[in-house]
């Protein structure tokens, strides 16, 4: 009897419940490719510094409405920080990340069409959103994406945020200025060009893989501003000088160019692109090469450096000088570079584990009301008494601000002395 013949068994069909895995790059790739989606991203929060005088002229608003389109952005970044800090963590990195592109290219477009003042203020708000959500969920992505089995790779990943973080935003007002300079409608190729690589930088973070288990759904949920009492102590003096610190960033990224303007008679957007970029570059190079060498030391030393770069700022401004206009830049980024990351690191270092980021995210708080409130407050003084005078005031106000926190660091870091001692 002739043996039956198998037949083939039949194709095996895919289960009901699994999906086509998304394709995805390697770790090492995905690192480099948050990293410049982080850069790019707060590349385009200061990429409008050196147009504010052009839409000036166009719209014909005042100092004080170009304050306020400027402090617009920190409504945005509060906003994020405040109800989607924690996303990430149950929503999962990439899911948190592409929100915030979608944020950037919204505002983008907006600038792109924006003909009036309520445009400009909802395009400050998207991108204020986009930094918002970036800031701390693409930090949190890089130290994810590093093998943390690797001494030290924690804190490479954070060293390259922070060159992302600031080198994105240094490069901003640089690259919005040149192109300014150069097209034949110079408010609407910098947004085309952002466009360009936001897009590029989307389908990076499209194939990212996804560093961290999604638990559940997120809920919108606020995060309560607060301080345990072990530190608050070093939260008062850090965040002193840190809001001195951030007032200055935020009077060189909205005004710089209505002083060079309108007090020096220099309108080139390129130059004012390049001022504030110095600000932004000091700022990077205190914080990745003088606060270790510094150690304990650092926070007195940026409060100094500082109050130092405000002198520089008033003489500059009372005597119509460019060249102190610059060594103000250089010298006030230096020390608030210097001054954010220590006090952050103290802050760090003296927080309960459990509370750590609670605490930091109230930090940052503090940072982006002092970007913000003190500037407006430029804007209103320079309507009343002179755009002069009213930066002059401001950097006797900040002065004083980085001198009472000089103060108290010197007086805790004499009271820890003295309690070793005895």
């Amino acid at each position: 009897m002739r043996p039956r013949s198998r037949l083939p068994a039949p194709p095996e069909q895919p289960r009901l419940d699994e999906r086509p895995r998304r394709p995805s790059v390697p770790r090492g790739t995905a690192f480099w490719l948050v990293a410049l989606a982080f850069a790019v991203i707060m590349l385009g929060t200061t990429l409008p510094t050196p147009l504010y005088v052009l839409y000036q002229h166009r719209l014909g608003f005042s100092t004080l409405m170009s304050t306020v389109i400027f402090a617009a952005y920190a409504v945005g970044v509060l906003t994020a920080l405040v109800l989607f800090g924690r996303v990430s963590d149950i929503l999962g990195r990439r899911r948190t990340l592409l929100p915030g592109l979608a944020c950037a290219v919204l505002s983008a477009l907006v600038f792109l069409s924006a003909d009036n003042l309520p445009l400009l203020i909802v395009g400050r708000v998207l991108s204020g959103l986009s930094a918002g959500v970036f800031t701390g969920t693409a930090t949190a992505t890089l130290v994810d994406l590093v093998d943390l089995a690797d001494e030290g790779a924690g804190e490479r990943a954070t060293l390259v945020a922070t060159v992302a973080n600031m080198g994105g935003l240094g490069t901003g007002p640089l690259l919005a200025g040149l192109l300014a300079q150069l097209a034949p409608d110079p408010l609407r190729l910098p947004f085309e060009v952002h466009l360009g690589m936001l897009a590029v930088v989307t389908a990076g973070v499209w194939l990212m893989p996804e560093p961290v288990e999604v638990t559940g759904r997120p809920r919108l949920r606020m995060t309560r501003p607060r301080v345990p009492e072990q530190v608050r102590a070093t939260f008062l003096q850090a965040s002193i000088a840190g809001f001195a610190g951030f007032a200055m960033l935020g009077l060189f990224t909205a005004v710089a160019p209505s002083f060079l303007g309108r007090l020096l008679h220099l309108h080139d957007p390129a130059l004012s692109g390049a001022v504030v970029c110095t600000v932004f570059a000091a700022s990077a190079i205190g914080q990745i090469t003088l606060v270790r060498p510094l150690g304990r030391a650092a926070l007195p030393v940026g409060c100094a450096l500082l109050i130092a770069g405000m002198a520089l700022l008033i003489a500059g401004l009372a005597a119509g000088a460019l060249g102190l206009l610059l060594g103000a830049a250089v010298t006030a980024g230096l020390g608030q570079g210097v001054s954010f990351r220590a006090g952050l690191g103290a802050i760090n270092a003296e927080a309960p584990g459990g509370q750590r980021a609670e605490v930091a995210s109230t930090y940052f708080t503090v940072l982006y009301v002092a970007i913000s409130v003190p500037v407006v407050g430029v804007g209103l003084a320079a309507d009343v008494v002179g755009l002069r005078a009213a930066g002059i005031g401001f950097g006797l106000a900040v002065a004083l601000l980085a001198v009472s926190a000089l103060v108290a660091v010197r007086r805790g870091l004499r009271e820890r002395r003295t309690g070793a001692l005895t």
